[in-house]
């Protein structure tokens, strides 16, 4: 169709590598500049900041392979998907007191001695960031059913520690805006198209760009046309191939 396109994700367990990877096992021909996830939106942002302490890191390899390509230390993540906690009196856990962040992201094994070593660095450490790749209530990992989001995850540190975290993911700005500033976009002239109404419309109609809901993934007609649904994309289609008949028409209407 002529147009270029962004993949933009809330999903952190890859890094843009790991993406590629998948992509281009399916026969798409892209570039890893091309995508967004918000393992990476983390790890930019914290290079934005000029960010030079640690980081401890809830969540999966995605996140560490992003801070790893900008340099920024890390510890926690998969190498404590099996640490434990004994609760022995008087038992009394150390932390870094180096941490500077703490990035809480979807965790497959996450675990009480994740929980609290979170905590412990928001709670005691002086100025230590709280970051969330997103905030979503439920994931789709099976066909099966709906699974526990990071949104619980992220729930579990604001309510140990009382503070809301900085969110990089859809549907926050910073990925928005990484992808305007660096490609010189106006916001007019960019189309968000996704399968979610809170995270991929509320994205687009927050940063002021033209929406289209794809209806095979996760957002059916029903909820998208219920009295109780305030998201409302500019577009709907059943599915994205749908755009192709759109342009074919066009351009026939064009030639008459």
């Amino acid at each position: 169709m002529g147009k270029r396109l962004f993949f933009v994700t809330n999903n952190s367990t890859k890094s843009r590598a790991g993406y590629l990877k998948k992509f281009t096992s399916l026969g798409l021909n892209i570039q890893p500049e091309e995508i967004y996830s918000s393992s990476f939106a983390a790890a930019a942002y914290l290079a934005s900041i000029d960010f030079k302490k640690k980081v401890y890191v809830i969540g999966e390899v995605g996140i560490q392979e992003e801070l790893d390509l900008k340099g920024i230390k890390h510890l926690g993540g998969p190498q404590d998907a099996d640490r434990q906690v004994n609760l022995k009196p008087g038992e009394f856990m150390e932390h870094d007191k180096d941490v500077g962040a703490v990035v809480v992201g979807f965790d497959r094994n996450i675990n009480y001695y994740k929980m609290q070593y979170a905590t412990l660095c928001i709670r005691e450490n002086p100025g230590c960031l709280f970051i969330a790749t997103n905030r979503d209530g439920v994931t789709h990992l099976t066909d099966a059913q709906e699974w526990a989001g990071n949104g619980a995850m992220v729930g579990a540190i604001v309510g140990s520690t009382k503070q809301e975290p900085l969110v990089v993911g859809k549907p926050s700005d910073f990925m928005l805006a990484d992808i305007a500033n660096t490609y010189k976009l106006q916001r007019d002239q960019i189309c968000m198209v996704g399968d979610r109404l809170d995270t991929d419309i509320l994205f687009g109609k927050n940063g002021g760009l033209t929406t289209a809901l794809v209806l095979s993934g996760v957002t059916s007609e029903e909820t998208l046309l219920s009295d109780e649904n305030t998201i409302h994309p500019d577009f709907y289609m059943t599915q994205l191939s749908d755009l192709l008949t759109v342009k074919d028409k066009a351009m026939a209407n064009a030639s008459v």
